[in-house]
């Protein structure tokens, strides 16, 4: 049987000066927010972009629309071990992205899978001007030569580690943890 051990590495405070670090450097390197437009990856992508949008309209009284991107038929690792079929939750972009600016969103970078399915599923829905990542946590182990733009916060982790994510609206709390497994 295998036992986790979790250590929390960032509490709900810590989240949410991570956040507001991302947002900040969207509006500096974007030289404001025209045009931008941002889409979180299912699930944890999606709260982590509600809430960069959230903060963007108190610093810069602008509404960013916020789009929710699956990609269950983009992974290379479609089908499960068991030959169940992915469950699809479907993508909700509420506005055009093509010719925009748009920062994709996600939880945790690891090997960059999920962003180069995400990129994939992007592209079959129209062509920004100009893809960005933002991500809350970097924890390398890279497979693919992708890198984030915006990053919260590098975690350093070994191969027998996961970072497990929390927020609040839909785990109760937010929070960052380490889980080893022996």
């Amino acid at each position: 049987m295998t036992e986790r051990k979790e250590i929390e590495v960032v509490d709900a405070a810590a989240m949410k000066r991570a956040l507001t670090r991302i947002t900040y450097e969207i509006i500096e390197r974007n030289k404001g927010i025209e045009d931008l437009v941002l889409v979180g990856i299912k699930t944890r992508g999606i709260y982590i972009a509600r809430r960069i949008a959230d903060r963007l309209k108190q610093l810069e009284s602008v509404d960013i629309p916020v789009g929710e991107l699956d990609i269950s038929l983009y992974r290379d690792d479609v089908h499960t071990s068991d030959g169940r079929e992915p469950e699809i939750n479907g993508s909700n972009i509420p506005v055009s992205i093509e010719g925009k600016q748009v920062i994709l969103v996600d939880d945790v970078l690891y090997t960059g899978r999920t962003i180069r399915a995400a990129l994939d599923a992007l592209m079959d829905i129209a062509r920004p001007r100009k893809i960005s990542l933002a991500v809350l946590v970097d924890r390398g182990h890279r497979e693919l030569p992708i890198r984030a733009d915006f990053v919260g916060k590098n975690i350093p982790t070994s191969l027998d580690e996961q970072i497990k994510v929390e927020v609040e609206e839909l785990d109760g709390l937010d929070k960052v943890s380490i889980q080893k497994i022996k």
